[in-house]
């Protein structure tokens, strides 16, 4: 439950801009679609779709670090670890099983013969896109329980794309195409008030100390 007077409270602490910015940029977070990296072993290709959730509006990532550990730079995600929610996960089958329960649709990025191209994808229920490791791709794990597969039509030489810029291509579209639907794709109001007092938090320095003042009043 969000606590409402706090809410108010600590927003004194801001700008008048830097609150209007907050509301403008939550208007258009969505968790219709969401975002998951398996297994993505160079440090600044996980940070990079971090950051391309970011930019396009994605507010959940969910990283599986099973075989290689923490995968986030904060020099290359530039700060976008603040206003993304990230959810890290053991295994693979730990992910998917969360993602399945909260109502996602599994869908796996891979050249796969029956992917369909994303000119022609519509994710018209909530769907988790998840991208793979740099040369192995998506474990069977991931593949043997997608719901659908999904791929970049590609008219070169080159038969691939880096993930990190895979994973903004293919972001930036469906982001796109939800806030272009009648979908209802946008954040709960309970969920808003929750990102409006996060980030509040976020911006202040010693925000500990004063809601332990604000408390004690």
């Amino acid at each position: 439950m969000i606590d409402h007077d706090l809410l108010t409270y600590l927003e004194t602490y801001l700008t008048e801009e830097r609150k209007q910015r907050f509301l403008d940029v939550l208007q258009k977070r969505t968790k219709h679609i969401t975002v998951a990296v398996e297994d993505v072993y160079q440090l600044h290709n996980t940070s990079a779709i971090l950051r391309s959730c970011d930019v396009f509006g994605v507010q959940e990532l969910h990283v599986i670090e099973h075989r290689f550990g923490k995968r986030l730079d904060k020099n290359i995600a530039v700060g976008a670890e603040q206003w993304v929610d990230v959810h890290r996960y053991g295994t693979t089958a730990d992910c998917v099983a969360k993602l399945k329960s909260d109502g996602y649709r599994i869908i796996a990025t891979t050249p796969h013969n029956d992917s369909s191209l994303l000119p022609d994808f519509f994710p018209s229920e909530k769907s988790a896109i998840f991208f793979g490791t740099e040369k192995e791709g998506l474990s069977e794990t991931v593949m043997q329980q997608a719901d659908g597969f999904l791929k970049i039509p590609m008219v070169g030489f080159s038969e691939s794309l880096n993930v990190s810029v895979s994973a903004a291509i293919i972001i930036q579209q469906l982001a796109q195409k939800v806030r272009d639907s009648d979908l209802d794709w946008r954040l709960t109001e309970a969920e808003l008030l929750e990102k409006r007092l996060d980030w509040t938090k976020k911006s202040i320095k010693h925000v500990k100390g004063i809601i332990k003042r604000y408390v004690s009043e």
